[in-house]
């Protein structure tokens, strides 16, 4: 019924911003970490809807990017995660990070996300490995490193519970290690996601 709703920024919250537009303010739950990916409060801001429709009422969910709705509706699909987990997961981990945990096979990574214990981990990892959508609009990209250094990854990895002393060792001594190229901050969580976790 909705793919966005575009106006502007007037309330944030822990879990939830207000988007005012026409005269009407919207109030759309959204993942706690995605709250400062919309920008500022007075901002003019997008954001890209899903509608729940349930007995008592209707609930919109929306998100930054496209990229980041389409990890919900994909974390949707494995049994025993419903709207509100989906949200729950994705405010405990980055779709960068999960993905990156997915295709590494890390267990232990999916169990550090709130509210994922070891079946739930399991169920994800066979459900979605190689499934989550990555286009050029997610949040993180390889073009958002400050001074050089890849400031959103090491971001993205610390807030999987990794020291950020460690993280920032670990992707310093593998970036002279990974060949330059398209994939390169791709290859570099990787072996940086294998490495922390194996020194944890």
């Amino acid at each position: 019924m909705f793919n966005s709703i575009r106006g502007r920024l007037s309330e944030k919250r822990a879990d939830s911003i207000c988007v005012e537009t026409s005269g009407i303010e919207w109030e759309l739950s959204v993942p706690a970490r995605s709250v400062d990916d919309f920008g500022a409060l007075g901002d003019e801001v997008r954001a890209f809807t899903w509608l729940q429709h349930y007995e008592d009422g209707m609930r919109l969910f929306a998100f930054p990017t496209v990229a980041e709705r389409a990890v919900f509706l994909e974390l949707m699909k494995v049994e025993g995660i419903g709207p509100k987990q989906a949200l729950r997961v994705l405010s405990g981990i980055r779709p960068e990070a999960l993905d990156a945990a997915l295709e590494a096979d890390d267990l232990a990574a999916l169990q550090r996300i709130p509210g994922v214990g070891p079946k739930l981990a399991q169920k994800m990892l066979l459900a979605l490995k190689g499934r989550l959508v990555r286009p050029e609009d997610s949040p993180v990209s390889s073009t958002a490193k400050a001074g050089g250094a890849w400031t959103d990854l090491v971001r993205a990895l610390a807030d999987m519970g990794f020291d950020r002393k460690a993280v920032e060792r670990s992707v310093k001594a593998l970036d002279k290690l990974v060949e330059p190229g398209p994939e390169k901050e791709r290859e570099l969580f990787r072996r940086a996601l294998l490495e922390l976790s194996a020194g944890a």
